[in-house]
């Protein structure tokens, strides 16, 4: 049966997973960002295409790297929801 509690741990599953997914992608561009950031302001280059191609380069990596963990993980939550959808219904 569908309760409060059973509905707040389904968001909070989600909202977990939303968290992992996103920092997993956010975390590796903005320290890219730092470094180039850095960089600039020791070379006093202020080039606009120095700062956002490494963090492209670095985001599309990512994506590479961690995009079959990424859509495994969304695919278990979805199956894990959906599995347990008849029990909370009735």
């Amino acid at each position: 049966m569908m309760t409060i509690d059973v509905a707040g741990d389904i968001l909070a599953q989600g909202l977990k997973l939303v968290l992992m997914i996103s920092v997993v992608a956010i975390v590796p561009s903005l320290l890219t960002g730092l470094m180039v950031s850095i960089f600039q302001a020791t070379t006093q280059i202020n080039e606009q295409t120095l700062s956002f191609l490494p963090r492209l380069v670095m985001t599309l990596l990512v994506l590479v790297f961690a995009g079959k963990w990424m859509l495994t993980q969304l695919i278990d939550f979805t199956v894990l929801i959906f599995e347990q959808a008849p029990q909370l219904i009735g």
